[in-house]
């Protein structure tokens, strides 16, 4: 790749996925690929004792792909997630689809989050560890803001009930997932400066 290609691909505005060669067949592919890596990833679905919320992978999907497509295309791909499985897909947690699980608000914190972690990304907030942290931490808080309230409703628990039963439980994997982000999004950014 020439030095002005590489300036190009990895300036500031660009996401990550802006790095592939554009056309509507590579957005239609993330989107639809950015879909799949939720549902896969809320297959690995942990218990919480008292919560009717489980620990999954959803949530960190839901954030690397709204930070790795961008804001429409992360929220694209997060409302095709929420609309197959809103049909009958089974790929919300535990195999389970449908709207009428107490769980669905975080499906649609999600669908948020991306949107906003996405605009992040293209205000660079991806090519650094403490702004990828800010990224994910203001992400996770944007799921949570609309999931616990959901919980509540759902369920009939009073807000603190749905806080100790929907948030609490879940910290210090959020925590553990942002580390994650932190490392692998600014090192692609690294390792794509030096290919350039």
């Amino acid at each position: 790749m020439s030095t002005a290609a590489a300036a190009t691909t990895t300036r500031p505005g660009a996401v990550l996925a802006d790095l592939l060669p554009a056309s509507r067949t590579r957005d239609i592919a993330l989107v639809a690929g950015g879909a799949v890596l939720t549902g896969i990833a809320a297959q690995i679905s942990v218990p919480v004792p008292g919560s009717p919320v489980p620990v999954t992978g959803q949530t960190f999907a839901a954030l690397l792909v709204g930070t790795a497509l961008g804001a429409r295309r992360g929220m694209a791909a997060l409302a095709v997630y929420a609309l197959a499985g809103v049909a009958g897909m089974p790929w919300f947690a535990e195999g389970t689809s449908g709207y009428g699980m107490p769980s669905f608000g975080y499906i649609i914190g999600m669908l948020l989050a991306a949107t906003v972690v996405g605009a992040l990304a293209r205000r660079g907030a991806d090519r650094s560890v403490l702004r990828t942290a800010g990224a994910m931490v203001l992400g996770s808080a944007v799921i949570y803001a609309v999931g616990v309230p959901y919980l509540a409703l759902a369920t009939g628990m009073t807000l603190g009930q749905a806080v100790a039963a929907g948030l609490t439980p879940f910290l210090i994997g959020d925590a553990l997932k942002a580390a994650l982000a932190m490392g692998a999004l600014p090192a692609a950014w690294k390792l794509i400066g030096r290919r350039g």
